[in-house]
């Protein structure tokens, strides 16, 4: 017998919270967890690997259909290696959002994406998950911050990881990448009609979990 599968959305620019915030929720509620922008970051890196120029948009189509990797809890696997932290990197994370804003690239993984909503249920991290990828979830959310308090977010997460980074470099590339992503012509970044918006720049993740688990509970027991 078919049966619906709850997904939880959470869009948002990059450092708003939503990463963090997304495996906390797909923790609580027991459920799976799609970390989409991970896709394209792993399909930049591995395009670089594979000598493909991120204008090769036949090739690119290729390698997102086949790309070899597996989501493994907070590891990401890419040809049986681990790369988790490579991909967090700021030249992967400006090399995905260019291959992002090609058409053929994101339709080549939209399936694959769908595929991970499965019971009992999905909490979906990106930039258009609620827009485009999950359009009939249950629960949508919009996080957002501003441009400077989303650069020391990077700024301090990539100090604790070890790499020489400037702020204002990071504030500059998140700017750049804000603006590629919300004019795209595919999918651009903007909340979905019926998001909920979170605006956390002076909110914990702590605080902001609550607000979300709350709702998205309350919703569940109408889903």
């Amino acid at each position: 017998m078919f049966q619906r599968v709850p997904v939880l959305t959470i869009d948002g620019p990059s450092g708003s919270g939503k990463g963090t915030l997304s495996r906390s929720l797909a923790m609580h509620f027991g459920w799976h967890f799609l970390d989409s922008g991970a896709l394209y970051r792993v399909l930049a890196l591995y395009a670089l690997q594979q000598h493909c120029r991120y204008d090769d948009v036949r090739r690119l189509v290729e390698l997102a259909r086949s790309l070899p990797v597996i989501f493994l809890d907070e590891q990401v696997i890419l040809n049986e290696v681990d790369v988790s932290l490579t991909i967090r990197t700021e030249d992967c994370g400006s090399a995905a959002s260019t291959v992002a804003v090609i058409p053929e690239v994101r339709k080549a993984l939209l399936d694959r994406q769908r595929e991970f909503a499965k019971l009992p249920g999905l909490v979906a991290d990106g930039r258009d998950m609620g827009t485009i990828v999950f359009p009939n979830a249950f629960f949508k959310v919009y996080l957002d911050a501003s441009a400077h308090e989303r650069a020391k977010r990077r700024y301090l997460q990539l100090k604790r990881a070890g790499y020489n980074v400037n702020l204002h470099d990071l504030e500059a590339d998140i700017m750049q990448r804000d603006e590629r992503d919300k004019t795209r012509a595919v999918a651009p970044l903007r909340p979905a009609t019926d998001a909920m918006i979170v605006d956390t720049t002076d909110k914990s993740i702590d605080d902001v979990f609550a607000i979300i688990s709350s709702e998205a509970q309350r919703r569940l027991s109408k889903f």
